[in-house]
């Protein structure tokens, strides 16, 4: 016997314009990028301790001295409206930048990896800052003082010596920004080791990527992170003019255009390492050096700037007027009114119907031990135009109420408040993620069917007629099968339909459908709720970027879920959980952005 949950959403407006209007006609806007640059430059010298040469504030970190590579650009670059070209105020703070970091080298050139919260975490040849010191040194070594270009010269040789030696391991992303800072030391040192080292690597890179345009650190896309593989080869090719690169910055460029939400936020569901972010990522160099990157940055930086008023970061404008590529542009699909775009051999949807547009993911694998690799459990993201993402939001660890389906009893998973060294994969009677994924297109609603050992179970979404997007869980009754649909965090109260107002604060809540009512209001999103479901408050996310896992209400972002148990508990309904609800039934309305 089976049952199948639906959800349905009924909006309020439908946007009649995308906010990536175009700003700009044509890639890099060199007078938007110059003035972020140089309104930067005075905030930045007021951070630096004088006596020390340390930036930023307590505890000092090496990556505060980073900027030393946008002061670098300001000091070099020459333009009639740039005040501190050759200024001997930046300069010396520049110098004095690059001894502080040669001051706290151990004696393999490392530094201790240490976090704004106090936390460390060992010694690193610090990727991120051994790339911006060698691109300053690039810039500005024949103007600065022998002592101090002396003293530099020691302290990069010393690093770039230890880093050499991960040229010759495997393609990651650190070792991969390594390699590009590593040729830039070739070129300025004239050391051809360096330079054919950081090449094969480079090419190896390459070699790694998958033809659906991204680098996987375990199994499929990692979004965020693989920009830093675009960052890395796009610098790389500025200063090395490798040809091999440019199709898998092409590839890239493709993938990234093609894995946006409307807003220009990137899709979280097919990403194996972060969760979902709001924000709309501008890209970097990389993007620059193809015409389908190109237009991926005019959309998104045309919408981060607001027009043009809004400022880049120093880095980033920095690096962009010193390495970018320029040329034609190919505006990305994101802002079409409908498409379908299938990542790979059908290992995920992307499907457009404005106002409308969701994300299946097929991808599926065992769960890793690696905290740094999410469980690839929630497969289903929606978005809507006005709202934003209202359904799924990326993947984590320990938390099976962010699963799709359930097989067995998810309490069974959890982590344990404090818990440094969890068992990521614990050996309890739950199935959590699914042995197989398989995207059927043949129809007109796309359907998503999923396997937890003998369990299929399935999943659809469709748009209706009213503006609603119907969304259907197919499930076994009868196999302690659950669904779950995550609501993503998006306030701080839910309306239920009885006209009672809830608070999402630090204490569980627990509310059954009898409780609730026919439905739920959460900002602006009504959700139909069915028989036998269940809303519960938080799902807390793993944040591996803690040692203790532990994430703050007012953290990344989490889900309310709305769960539901075992269809079989509700004759003549169908329904299976949707973000942590109880019960069985269907969730039968998602109702338009109330206000």
């Amino acid at each position: 016997m089976t049952r199948s949950l639906t959800l349905l959403g009924v909006l309020v407006t439908i946007m009649s314009a995308s906010a990536a209007d175009a700003v700009w006609d044509a890639w890099p806007p060199r007078d938007y990028l110059l003035k972020s640059l140089v309104d930067s430059v005075e905030g930045i010298l007021k951070t630096q301790d004088p006596e020390t040469g340390r930036f930023g504030t307590k505890p000092w970190i090496c990556q505060d001295q980073n900027v030393i590579f946008p002061l670098a650009v300001a000091w070099a670059y020459e333009d009639e409206s740039n005040p501190w070209y050759h200024d001997a105020r930046v300069l010396d703070a520049i110098g004095k930048g690059g001894e502080a970091l040669v001051d706290d080298q151990d004696e393999k050139g490392m530094w201790t990896f240490r976090k704004k919260d106090h936390s460390t975490w060992g010694q690193i040849h610090m990727p991120w800052t051994y790339s911006r010191w060698i691109r300053a040194y690039h810039l500005v070594r024949d103007a600065l003082p022998e002592a101090t270009r002396e003293k530099w010269d020691k302290g990069l040789l010393l690093g770039f010596t230890g880093i050499r030696r991960y040229a010759d391991g495997g393609v990651h992303n650190i070792p991969t920004h390594h390699a590009m800072a590593l040729y830039i030391a070739g070129v300025c040192f004239e050391n051809e080791d360096w330079k054919t080292a950081a090449t094969e690597f480079m090419a190896k890179a390459v070699a790694k990527q998958d033809p659906a345009g991204y680098w996987s650190e375990h199994f499929g896309p990692v979004v965020g992170y693989n920009a830093v593989y675009v960052e890395a080869l796009g610098v790389y090719y500025h200063f090395s003019r490798d040809p091999v690169v440019l199709e898998a910055l092409t590839r890239s460029a493709r993938f990234h255009a093609n894995v946006l939400w409307a807003d220009g936020s990137a899709v979280s569901a097919i990403d194996e390492r972060q969760i979902y972010h709001r924000g709309v990522s501008v890209g970097n160099v990389g993007f620059s050096w193809t015409p389908e990157g190109r237009g991926y940055l005019l959309k998104q930086v045309g919408s981060h700037s607001e027009g043009g008023e809004r400022a880049v970061s120093s880095d980033y404008a920095a690096s962009m007027l010193m390495y970018s590529g320029d040329g034609e542009s190919v505006a990305p699909p994101a802002d079409r009114d409908q498409g379908r775009f299938v990542l790979g051999d059908e290992d995920a949807l992307i499907e457009r119907r404005r106002p409308w547009q969701w994300c299946f993911s097929a991808y599926a694998c065992d769960p890793p031990q690696n905290r740094w690799i999410q469980d690839r459990h929630n497969l289903v993201d929606v978005f809507h135009d006005e709202l934003g993402l209202v359904v799924g939001g990326g993947n984590t660890k320990l938390q099976p109420y962010w699963s799709t389906f359930t097989v067995g009893d998810p309490s069974l998973l959890t982590h344990t408040a404090g818990d440094e060294s969890p068992n990521f994969v614990p050996d309890v009677d739950l199935l959590w993620t699914p042995d197989e994924g398989d995207l059927d297109l043949s129809g007109a609603a796309p359907r998503m069917t999923l396997k937890y050992g003998a369990h299929e179970c399935w999943f659809s979404a469709a748009p209706r007629e009213d503006g609603s997007l119907a969304l259907t869980y197919h499930a076994p009754s009868d196999a302690g099968v659950q669904a779950h649909v995550p609501l993503l965090h998006r306030g701080a109260k839910v309306r239920l339909a009885t006209g009672r107002k809830v608070l999402l604060g630090e204490d569980d809540i627990s509310l059954s459908r009898e409780e609730i009512g026919e439905f739920i209001v959460y900002r602006g999103l009504k959700v139909s709720v069915p028989e036998g479901a269940s809303l519960r408050w938080p799902a807390w996310q793993h944040n591996p970027y803690a040692k203790d896992g532990r994430t703050r209400v007012r953290g990344p972002r989490y889900p309310l879920p709305l769960r539901h148990r075992d269809a079989a508990q509700a004759p003549g309904r169908s329904g299976l959980p949707v973000p942590r609800l109880h019960g069985a039934g269907p969730l039968d309305h998602l109702h338009p952005p109330c206000r």
